[in-house]
């Protein structure tokens, strides 16, 4: 759909830039390696948090993944921020000594990390520390997790970050109970002042949350285990249902990856008239590898979340942010199929 506009305050900006350079831990010597566009939040807190911390920044309009790994020697990078995609593209590259020593630091949001991936990137860069990150444009960041936990906890999205207050709520606004799965509600002055000229559904984000009257409801399904970290089940309005199971795509994608059959992976649920919906999986990688995939997936998944159609494309389309572009590539298979 149509994008809808995010109105920050000076204060919503100020406050993220403090919280992320604290976190971080930036210093003034800090080199940050800009590769995120600043019409993305995530680019633009990564310009704020670094001045903040009076470190500088080296924007990067990169075309191959090889620009990025020349610009981290050229500029002496200690900092890369990245998202899925673009870790699976770096993985790939040459990366010279004197590139992996000076970088101290990666950190990810715009999509959650997969072990396979956080096993690549700390053999890549086995002295930087991996930020694991959650966030969503209405509060900017939610959860980080402490780089020291990751290796044991790949799937998690951590805690709350400074200035910010994190919830598990059921639907009922009731407080879920630990393994149980809840709306991602957060509190706090992170939180935006609503959408641009659009009331109707700024009150259906921002609304109350048990001690704040205002905060705002991400729509995404987390489960805070009994360790107090948060894992990310997937976004509400994405969720496949198959013959009366919830299925997050996220959990396919992930089993998807896991073999190293295909480099990217992207489910959703079309219509299906025996079972409500049925899962097609679209992956990036060698088509010849799919009869080893769905053995490994029969092996893996429960029958009701094996996919009932597989694609592949030798490259899959990103939006503006890099993201992996879901809209595309239903409208894309929508099409298609009318054909």
């Amino acid at each position: 759909g149509r994008p809808k506009g995010v109105m920050l305050s000076h204060a919503n900006l100020w406050y993220g830039a403090i919280s992320v350079a604290q976190y971080l831990k930036l210093t003034p010597d800090d080199r940050v390696l800009g590769v995120l566009p600043f019409s993305f939040d995530y680019g633009q807190n990564q310009l704020l948090s670094t001045w903040v911390a009076g470190g500088a920044v080296a924007p990067l309009d990169y075309l191959t993944p090889r620009d990025v790994v020349k610009a981290v020697v050229r500029h002496g990078a200690t900092t890369l921020a990245g998202v899925p995609p673009l870790w699976t593209q770096l993985l790939g590259a040459e990366w010279p000594e004197e590139a992996v020593a000076s970088i101290r630091r990666l950190t990810n949001s715009g999509g959650a990390l997969t072990p396979r991936l956080v096993r690549g990137l700390r053999t890549l860069f086995p002295a930087a520390e991996l930020y694991a990150m959650y966030g969503l444009t209405e509060a900017f960041r939610s959860t980080y997790l402490d780089p020291a936990l990751i290796d044991a906890h790949p799937d998690a999205i951590g805690r709350a970050i400074p200035f910010a207050e994190v919830m598990v709520l059921r639907p009922d606004g009731s407080r879920a109970a630990a393994g149980e799965p809840g709306e991602l509600v957060h509190a706090g002055p992170l939180v935006a002042q609503g959408y641009w000229r659009d009331a109707e559904r700024t009150a259906q984000r921002f609304r109350p949350a048990p001690g704040h009257e205002r905060a705002v409801w991400s729509g995404d399904t987390v489960v805070e285990g009994e360790d107090g970290l948060l894992r990310f089940v997937g976004r509400d309005d994405e969720m496949i249902k198959v013959a009366g199971n919830r299925i997050s795509p996220q959990e396919i994608e992930e089993a998807a990856l896991a073999g190293g059959e295909a480099r990217e992976a992207v489910a959703f649920g079309v219509a299906d008239e025996a079972q409500g919906q049925a899962i097609v999986l679209i992956l990036a990688g060698d088509p010849a590898r799919e009869p080893e995939l769905r053995a490994r997936l029969k092996r893996d998944l429960p029958n009701f979340m094996q996919p009932a159609r597989i694609e592949w494309r030798e490259e899959l389309p990103r939006n503006a942010n890099g993201k992996l572009d879901r809209a595309a590539l239903r409208r894309a298979l929508a099409d298609k199929d009318v054909r």
